[in-house]
C-alpha cells in the first residue's frame, strides 16, 4: 500500500530568515515535514519562541501559530512523496523518538554557518531544519536521491526530489483553502495497522 511524506519549504519574515535568503539566493529557506496532507502536525528545528532565534530545537509547527502566526505573508511549496506502508511506519517511530527525546536536541548554529561555506561536518543531535528532514527520511529507508550528505541538504534541495509532486505553491495561511485537500483521505497509523478517513 503506497502512502506519502508531505514536505513544506517555506519563507518566513524573520531577520534570520531574511539573513539566510541574503547569502543563498534561493525562494525558501526553511522546511518542515508531516505525516498528515493537511499540515495539521508539521515538524522541524526552529526557535522555541517566536520572539527569539535561541534557544531553538525539534518543535511541532502549527500553520497560523507561533512564528508561523506571526506574518500574514509566508511563500510556501508543498511536496508529497509517495513511501510504502513499511516507510511510513518507520517515519512515525522515528518521529515519535525525537518526541520523546526533544531535550537531548538542539539547533545546529555552527553547522548552518558551515553549510552556507559547503563545508561537511556532523555533529550528534544537533541539526538545522533541512539537516532533520533529511536524517529522518534516511533514518526511515527513504531515498530521497538528492546527491549530497546529510549535513550539507538546504531546503532548496527538497524541491528537486524526482519522486515528490507539487500539490500547493502559494500563501501558507491560504493551503488550507486549496482544492487539492478537498478530495484527500488522511492514512492513520497505528500498531494495528491503517485506518483512512475523510477530512
Amino acid at each position: 500500500m503506497n502512502d506519502y511524506i508531505y514536505i513544506l519549504v517555506c519563507q518566513t519574515g524573520t531577520r534570520i530568515a531574511s539573513i539566510l535568503k541574503f547569502f543563498t539566493r534561493k525562494p525558501y529557506n526553511h522546511v518542515s515535514i508531516s505525516c498528515d496532507c493537511h499540515l495539521n502536525e508539521m515538524y522541524s528545528f526552529c526557535r522555541n519562541n517566536p520572539r527569539h532565534p535561541l534557544p531553538a530545537t525539534f518543535n511541532r509547527e502549527v500553520i497560523g501559530k507561533g512564528t508561523l502566526g506571526k506574518f500574514n505573508n509566508i511563500p510556501c511549496e508543498v511536496y508529497r512523496i509517495p513511501v510504502t506502508y513499511e516507510q511510513k511506519k518507520l517515519f512515525m517511530k522515528n518521529l515519535e523518538h525525537f518526541k520523546t527525546n526533544r531535550q537531548y536536541y538542539s539547533y545546529n548554529c555552527i553547522g548552518l554557518g558551515l553549510m552556507l561555506f559547503h563545508i561537511r561536518y556532523k555533529r550528534k543531535n544537533k541539526f538545522v531544519c533541512s539537516q532533520f528532514v533529511g536524517h529522518i527520511m534516511e533514518k526511515s529507508g527513504i531515498n530521497l536521491n538528492i546527491k549530497k550528505p546529510v549535513c550539507l541538504q538546504t531546503p532548496e534541495d527538497f524541491r528537486h526530489i524526482e519522486s515528490a509532486e507539487l500539490i500547493y505553491r502559494g500563501e501558507l495561511n491560504h493551503f488550507k483553502d486549496n482544492d487539492f485537500l478537498k478530495y484527500q483521505t488522511v492514512n492513520i497509523i497505528d500498531h494495528q495497522g491503517v485506518y483512512p478517513y475523510a477530512k
